[in-house]
């Protein structure tokens, strides 16, 4: 590896993103309600933990579980009250009926953050065609990374998949970072940092106690320890 490798790690509240950061995460994805697999948190909590933490944040823009993209002004206005709170990163992703890239929302929100980075989360993972997302994505605005697992069912099944688009880094379509996350587990990491990812998303790992309980600063670092850096 010619780089440190990205380690972002979930956050809910101002506990959690201390805890990360003291761990050693390089940036932070922060949500709230995870029974609903992350959905936007308040402008409040976006406030306060950007006064708490010094590291990168990028916040959720999803208001529902699922992938549609539900009330796109309202994600649109959301996303600019984010900014005023501090958020300067953000995390996205919209599918249609038929599994196809929602465009239209994409467009509609990503051109509301006014070229802020942003990543397309896992809905790409449950996109009917994946090759088709990052095409129709390739030369999107602010987008930099995709968040994916490589299948829906996590890590485990889409290991081969996420090998896969690591070597054609650079293509078109495939010029943002990977991200991996989604059942991600430590003895996944020699195998992907030998392909050349370099970033890696957690969650309910660095929560010993589970989602009751807050982010562990050592569960943190020993991620840290294995990503190196």
């Amino acid at each position: 590896m010619s780089k440190r490798a990205v380690l972002e790690v979930i956050a809910l509240d101002v506990e959690d993103a201390v805890a990360a950061q003291a761990g050693g995460a390089d940036r932070l994805e922060l949500v709230t309600d995870m029974a609903a697999d992350g959905l936007t948190p308040s402008a409040g909590t976006v406030a306060a933990i950007r006064a708490a933490v010094d590291i990168d944040l990028r916040v959720m823009l999803r208001l529902a579980d699922g992938f549609a993209a539900g009330d796109v002004e309202r994600l649109a206005g959301i996303a600019g009250e984010m900014r005023g709170a501090g958020a300067d990163q953000f995390v996205l992703g919209f599918l249609d009926a038929e599994g196809d890239v929602d465009l239209r929302a994409v467009e509609r929100v990503a051109g509301a953050l006014e070229g802020c980075r942003w990543t397309f989360h896992r809905a790409i993972d449950r996109a009917a065609n994946r090759d088709a997302v990052r095409k129709a994505l390739a030369d999107f605005p602010g987008l930099d990374t995709y968040l994916t697992a490589g299948a829906a069912g996590g890590v485990g099944e889409g290991l081969p998949t996420l090998l896969a688009e690591a070597r054609r880094r650079g293509e078109p379509g495939y010029e943002q970072q990977l991200l991996v996350g989604g059942g991600l587990c430590l003895s996944h990491v020699p195998t992907l940092l030998d392909a050349g990812i370099d970033g890696f998303h957690i969650g309910g790992a660095a929560r010993p106690s589970g989602w009751t309980g807050p982010v562990s600063a050592p569960a943190v670092g020993e991620w840290r320890r294995v990503l190196g850096g």
